[in-house]
């Protein structure tokens, strides 16, 4: 039926509704559909229903939404608060167009429409059009002006339209507020014409405003055409004259030149620098050390310097003149420690770095380093002792308060962790509590791989969904910004907001919540957690006596100990609900409604754990596809589901990847053996699988497909593990030779680093051999005397030659050094 039409009053509510919606005054929104909906003569009308619909589908209410909006379906089908198709959105904004031809927000929603649909012509149509009616004066600068001349030059540079791109820009050049942007588009524009004396002087000009960008110099070589490295190196020696505080024209060289060239540049550039004192100078070098004959020289150099300056405070004992001041020897000590920690010569590295604190012993980035040394070294313990030590020095800085957190976390310290962040958190709420609603997710990540590595599984997956609940907030907070950005005219920024949002979900953030979801699912999948009481049950049946006695007892304790802290948290709690009462009085609900809360226990103790990991796989294998181990996850999940063809499918996808992937080669054994197990699937799948697994193991039986695997792989030990677990996995007998390979340590081996050798240490206590617990203790001192500061490969109960504490011998804290160092 057609929608009857309000009278002033009702509109005036009605338009009330449409502000609460926006604003996510859900409640309110409400009420003043009740007031309109009352009245007999309006309880039909189609629009009041539709955004009662919309406003309970917030809240959470989803079958109460349907239903009302199917009233307003009935009563109003024209009505615009009913959804739209997506497709067409460039039609609804051509509506929109025609009901309000002078606003704005109606000219530029319709021409963005056409840019997102790459239809470009359409909308610098329509822009061109707009700004036409634009009265701005030739010689007036006018911000959202500006801001529309420069969204129109993009989009005709987006169009390959570079030509017309350079008349616009030249044409409205003056009434541009952005001066800098014109000259980088100016450039840019040229180079791609060929123009490229006009584009050299551009980049001249942009050089002689910032010497210290990059891309500029980039620019400038390509608009000269510069084909030698002599010639190279004269415009950077010009340069380096013009501007002879500028960092950039003296180390891009250094990316270039080889041999006594490279020598007789580095030296000067070290010279200057630790004369200076550059605490980011082995940051600004980092690049070149894939380079050896680089790093050698590096190397002569800093250490020559530094032997020189002890005994005579010159940078070489052939030297006179001023001699440099005691900083300097500080500064080449702590470079030296940075050196040696990159190539993984931790002693020296100590070394350097123990001499620079007992000089200085107030300078944080020293004990930083150090703590990075330790970690580096496998000893999470050590580190977080001396990042602890460098955040006393000063308890106003964020960045080193941030980074004590981090290391915490990293040694398994939770409470430890969230009181370090406590000081700079709100007051009057957990430390906890305020992270997660400043979206802190650096910290929450942290808190999942800590809470997984120490069992607590229904802790990790409370902060997993945390996580994915800021990216459904961050994809929901954008609709504040689209009325905003037509009105101010923000356009460029706007476009990209659109864009991000649509690979949102690509973020590391995202990629690490869902992967650790992911693992801990197919782990509860794998080994359901049992009820308590009855495992203690089954547990006690065969103790004597006195040793049940010792356990009740030991419970008695943990009951107690439990009992307390529980009434401390409740005690928090309503501390907290308190404080907060206030504010959740004033504060409507979020745009999501109202939210289930997290409860560790039940996540835990889920139903389908492997359809709850699917809703954390499929961004992923949206978004994030050109990572191998989206496809290796997707994997494992269906390999559990027994879903042939989408197994099929994730190797296939990871093969494409990378063929020598060490898990993609698990996987695909497993996945032959259980293809060749199942002789009951239907014959189009059997046809299928059997062509396409045809062309990745090319008439190999599985045992000859894995010994290629392990003589093309002879010098890897990521390799080696994956090929040995495999020798196990289909021949039991053959576990020693399994365990032989896995665990050699001879020379040949290229990626010795503590990192691998916890895999394989991992490997051998969590049953991927079978029981060997004196093969792992042999592998352990093996372990021990090739890294005798990493804390996983200490005797039980002994201590590093250091004042660290030993970690724990057990599979979790073997995982933790191994994902993070």
């Amino acid at each position: 039926m057609p929608n009857v039409q309000l009278p002033p009053k009702e509109s005036n509510l009605f338009k009330r509704i449409l502000k609460c919606y926006e604003q996510k005054q859900y409640k309110n929104g409400l009420k003043f559909c009740k007031m309109i909906l009352s009245n007999p003569k309006f309880a039909e009308h189609g629009e009041t229903l539709a955004m009662k619909g919309l406003t309970l589908n917030c809240l959470g209410k989803k079958e109460e939404a349907y239903e009302f909006v199917r009233k307003g379906l009935r009563n109003d089908v024209k009505s615009h608060c009913l959804p739209q198709s997506e497709e067409k959105g460039h039609e609804t904004r051509y509506q929109l167009l025609q009901l309000r031809p002078t606003q704005r927000a109606s000219w530029i929603g319709y021409a963005i429409a056409y840019h997102l649909l790459k239809d470009y012509d359409m909308a610098l149509k329509l822009l061109e059009e707009f700004r036409q009616t634009q009265q701005v004066p030739p010689n007036k600068i006018d911000y959202e002006y500006s801001e529309l001349i420069l969204y129109q030059n993009q989009v005709m540079r987006e169009a390959n339209l570079f030509q017309e791109s350079l008349e616009h820009i030249e044409t409205y050049e003056k009434q541009i507020c952005d001066k800098l942007l014109v000259e980088e588009i100016k450039g840019e524009i040229l180079l791609k014409l060929g123009r490229l004396k006009e584009a050299s002087e551009i980049f001249k000009n942009l050089i002689d405003r910032n010497a210290e960008n990059w891309c500029y110099y980039e620019g400038l070589e390509k608009a000269l055409q510069l084909s030698t490295l002599e010639e190279r190196l004269q415009i950077y020696e010009e340069i380096c004259k013009q501007y002879p505080r500028a960092i950039s024209p003296r180390r891009l060289p250094l990316s270039l030149v080889p041999g006594e060239k490279f020598r007789e540049l580095m030296d000067k550039f070290l010279r200057a620098n630790f004369s200076k004192g550059c605490p980011p100078l082995f940051t600004t070098l980092k690049s070149l050390y894939y380079d050896t004959e680089k790093v050698s020289i590096i190397q002569e150099l800093v250490t020559n310097y530094e032997a020189s300056l002890k005994t005579c405070d010159f940078f070489s004992p052939y030297e006179n003149g001023e001699k440099e001041p005691p900083t300097t020897l500080l500064w080449v000590q702590y470079f030296l420690a940075q050196h040696f920690d990159k190539l993984g010569q931790y002693s020296l590295a100590l070394d350097y770095i123990d001499a620079a604190i007992a000089s200085t012993p107030t300078l944080i980035e020293l004990f930083y380093m150090k703590a990075k040394i330790y970690k580096h070294m496998g000893n999470l313990k050590e580190a977080t002792k001396w990042m602890d030590e460098a955040q006393s020095l000063d308890t106003a800085d964020r960045f080193i308060n941030s980074k004590c957190a981090k290391y915490m976390l990293r040694a398994n310290m939770i409470k430890e962790a969230e009181e370090m962040c406590s000081k700079f958190t709100r007051e009057g709420t957990s430390a906890m509590e305020n992270l997660n609603e400043m979206q802190c997710m650096w910290f929450q990540t942290e808190c999942i791989s800590a809470y997984q590595r120490l069992g607590r599984y229904g802790d990790a997956l409370k902060k997993c969904h945390e996580v994915e609940r800021h990216f459904f907030e961050i994809t929901d907070d954008q609709f504040d910004f689209h009325t905003y950005c037509m009105r101010k005219m923000t356009l460029r920024a706007y476009v990209d907001l659109l864009r991000l949002e649509d690979i949102l979900r690509r973020h590391a953030f995202y990629f690490k919540a869902a992967r650790s979801a992911i693992e801990i699912y197919l782990k509860l999948y794998d080994n359901p957690l049992t009820d308590e009481s009855k495992q203690q049950e089954i547990n006690s049946e065969n103790l004597s006596a006195k040793e049940l006695k010792k356990m009740l007892s030991k419970q008695r304790r943990a009951q107690k100990k439990a009992k307390l802290e529980e009434e401390r948290k409740h005690v928090e709690r309503e501390r907290q609900q308190k404080n907060q009462k206030k504010k959740r009085d004033e504060e409507e609900e979020e745009a999501s409604g109202l939210r289930e809360e997290l409860v560790p226990e039940k996540l835990e103790r889920v139903e389908n754990p492997l359809e709850e990991a699917i809703k954390f796989l499929t961004p992923l294998k949206n978004l994030v596809a050109d990572n191998i181990d989206t496809h290796l996850l997707a994997f494992e999940i269906y390999f559990r589901k027994g879903k042939f063809l989408l197994m099929l499918q994730s190797v296939k996808r990871a093969f494409a990847i990378n063929s020598n992937n060490p898990w993609l080669h698990e996987c695909l054994i497993k996945f032959s053996k259980s293809v060749s197990s199942h002789s009951n699937l239907p014959d189009i799948v059997s046809k299928v699988l059997s062509q396409e697994m045809q062309k990745i193991f090319v008439n190999k039986d599985l045992d000859s497909f894995n010994e290629d695997f392990l003589k093309h792989n002879t010098t890897s030990l990521q390799h080696l593990l994956s090929g040995a677990k495999m020798m196990y996995f289909l021949d039991k007998s053959r576990q020693e030779k399994a365990i032989a390979i896995a665990t050699r340590l001879d020379e040949t081996i290229k990626d010795k680093n503590v990192k691998t050798l916890l895999k394989v240490s991992e490997a051998l206590l969590d049953g991927s051999f079978g029981n060997c617990s004196s093969q792992y203790e042999k592998y352990r001192m093996a372990c021990h005397k090739l890294l005798p500061f990493t804390s996983a490969f200490l005797p039980a109960g002994n201590e590093v030659q250091s004042p660290s504490v030993a970690l724990n011998h057990t599979a979790n804290n073997n995982e933790v050094l191994a994902i993070e160092i």
